[in-house]
């Protein structure tokens, strides 16, 4: 079934309607140009084998990694919850992860990868597992920065379902710091995000850590 949004949350449904972004032939070729300008003033050699369609290939690929702006409409569909009043319902936990993320750091356009987990007790409506990896990467494939994706991940599936609580853990590497700046190779960027019942209740968070296999 396709759940009726208030006003207020009408905002994740066009977040996740499906707006195909329009870059003309003209402006490709012209992306082109000035990415084999750049390649070949930072010391790429424009003209061999190999870099000859480098260019081209870089915006196809700064295409491909951004595609989170498209939408996906997959997300507008849920589904009646399997609760039938018990006293689990407001306990249970859903949990999916961990989701492979890829994002482009929106300083830099450089890079930043890890995992991410999400959680949700189901109120009115649950959604299809593999909607949850849909929710991650469509906020995910953009330019952003991680606080913010898991902010957009943890607002937008409370929006959608309206359920008793959310949880979204996210861990990532984050290149513009491993390849220029202070240039340290190890460490992870974890960030948490809680909304409803996890908000205060530190037994389902902790059970939400343990299910994730991270340990706090």
């Amino acid at each position: 079934m396709a759940l009726s949004l208030d006003p207020e949350e009408q905002e994740w449904a066009s977040v996740m309607a499906l707006r195909r972004r329009k870059i003309t032939e003209k402006q490709r070729q012209t992306f082109v140009r000035y990415m084999g300008e750049i390649l070949t003033a930072c010391g790429m050699e424009a003209n061999t084998q190999g870099t000859r369609e480098t260019p081209q290939r870089f915006i196809q690929a700064m295409i491909d990694a951004t595609e989170g702006y498209e939408g996906d409409p997959k997300l507008l569909k849920v589904f009646e919850t399997e609760c039938g009043g018990g006293p689990d319902c407001k306990l249970s936990q859903v949990i999916e992860g961990p989701i492979t993320t890829f994002s482009l750091c929106e300083h830099h356009a450089l890079p930043f990868q890890g995992r991410a987990y999400v959680g949700y007790i189901a109120h009115e409506h649950i959604i299809g597992i593999s909607k949850l990896t849909r929710l991650v990467r469509l906020f995910a494939k953009r330019f952003t920065v991680q606080e913010r994706m898991g902010r957009q991940i943890a607002d937008a599936l409370d929006a959608m379902l309206r359920p008793h609580g959310v949880a979204v853990y996210v861990e990532a590497h984050h290149l513009c710091t491993q390849m220029r700046g202070v240039r340290e190779i190890l460490p992870l960027t974890r960030t948490t995000f809680w909304r409803g019942a996890y908000e205060n209740n530190y037994s389902l968070r902790a059970e939400f850590y343990t299910a994730c296999g991270l340990q706090r």
